[in-house]
């Protein structure tokens, strides 16, 4: 063997290989995080499963031989069984043709991975013979073509304006002999309804990945925007890039009347709280518990503090408890119940509400229409290429009223 070649490792089994495969294609320290590793995962565990005769009907019966007794290995892959994966992902499962080819990938990238790493002779997934099985991608990704519309965002953020507005007047004007529980009853639901005006508003005119300011759980460089991230003045706000840096995104006019009010109404003890915190009440409970006992306050006292307020967020603003930011699932949970409260008509194959990244597409398409795809591209931090070939739809929108227009001249001369 020459210098640099890995050893030999045919001879053990599939799973052996996935924890170091998926530590190197994970993102933060130890390579514990990220999207792509968690969905990886998932179809390393499910293409393990088939090959060992565990998901599939009775007439497949895995990779391994019957007269053999153990898991699969290295030894008992080739193309053919490649090409019969490609066949199991494309048979009547009721995927879209692009999700084959998606889950498709993730086996094929740790594929070439085991070349390099000596458990492969060849990277068999990539052959022509095995991907032949597998339907033509249509370019398309899974449930990402929705764009919120100039009616439905406007629609959005007239409601979570007018939510927002309601409940900050309705806090600011009770009366001086309000009980303190009925008041901080009223700033609660004042700071909720702006916390959600405010998140929509980002999410409608920034065209800032989700991803991007709110905390992703499997990727611990993604903890949320905090108050110290953004320069209203300037208008900008710095957020954890797609490409794997921090960079300034624009915050527009539209956005920055919210997040002051906002502010105002929160007052964060620090810079360093995040803008969209959590407001689920157990995760907050058990924040204010722990924090207030490592600061060596009694489980009484503790009981007696937390009974002073309507909420544990309220008393973690008092007390300097950080949370958490919400979560992208948080996101989509909230952008679920505004868009049934107000009453949004939609239709979409895939969400009956208004997603994230839909108010992403959305702008983009505001973006082209008005500026052309080279601004529309440095705003939404992609390539123009990318841009271009995403909303393919104007230019063909608008090639097509050309055409119609030449028939139209050539028409008239007749």
């Amino acid at each position: 063997m020459t210098p640099g070649t890995p050893r030999n490792r045919a001879d053990q089994p599939l799973a052996n290989s996935f924890e170091r495969y998926l530590q190197d294609k994970g993102k933060g320290r130890g390579g514990d995080g990220g999207n792509y590793r968690r969905n990886a995962a998932r179809e390393l565990e499910r293409f393990a499963e088939w090959a060992a005769g565990d998901r599939s009907n009775d007439d497949w019966t895995g990779v391994v031989p019957d007269d053999v007794d153990r898991d699969p290995t290295f030894d008992d892959l080739d193309e053919r069984v490649f090409r019969e994966y490609a066949r199991h992902l494309a048979g009547d499962r009721g995927l879209k043709q692009n999700t084959v080819q998606t889950y498709y990938r993730y086996i094929s990238a740790w594929c070439g991975w085991c070349v390099n790493e000596g458990y492969l002779e060849a990277h068999y997934a990539q052959r022509a013979s095995a991907m032949a099985p597998l339907p033509e991608d249509d370019g398309r990704k899974p449930g990402d073509q929705q764009a919120w519309t100039s009616e439905q965002r406007h629609a959005l953020t007239r409601h979570v304006d007018e939510r927002s507005r309601d409940a900050i007047e309705a806090y600011t004007t009770f009366p001086e002999d309000t009980a303190p529980l009925d008041k901080q009853r009223a700033r609660y639901a004042a700071l909720k309804a702006a916390r959600d005006r405010t998140l929509v508003f980002v999410l409608a005119y920034t065209a800032v990945r989700v991803g991007e300011f709110l905390r992703d759980p499997n990727d611990p460089r993604r903890r949320g925007v905090r108050w110290e991230d953004l320069s209203l003045e300037d208008g900008s706000m710095d957020v954890y890039r797609k490409k794997q840096q921090w960079d300034a995104a624009s915050l527009p006019d539209p956005v920055i009347s919210p997040l002051r009010s906002y502010r105002q109404l929160m007052d964060p003890p620090t810079e360093r709280w995040p803008v969209f915190p959590t407001f689920d009440q157990r995760t907050l409970a058990e924040l204010v518990r722990e924090e207030l006992a490592e600061r060596g306050e009694r489980s009484e006292a503790i009981t007696e503090r937390r009974e002073e307020y309507a909420r544990d967020l309220l008393l973690a603003l008092d007390e300097d408890i950080r949370p958490p930011s919400i979560t992208t699932d948080g996101a989509r949970s909230i952008l679920q119940r505004l868009s049934g409260a107000a009453e949004i008509d939609i239709d979409h194959p895939k969400h009956d509400y208004l997603a994230p990244h839909g108010g992403r597409r959305g702008m983009g398409e505001v973006l082209v229409r008005a500026f052309g795809y080279t601004v529309a591209a440095r705003y939404l931090d992609n390539s123009e290429e990318m841009v271009r070939e995403r909303y393919s739809h104007i230019e063909a929108g608008e090639l097509g009223d050309v055409a119609t227009e030449a028939l139209e001249e050539i028409d008239s001369g007749l």
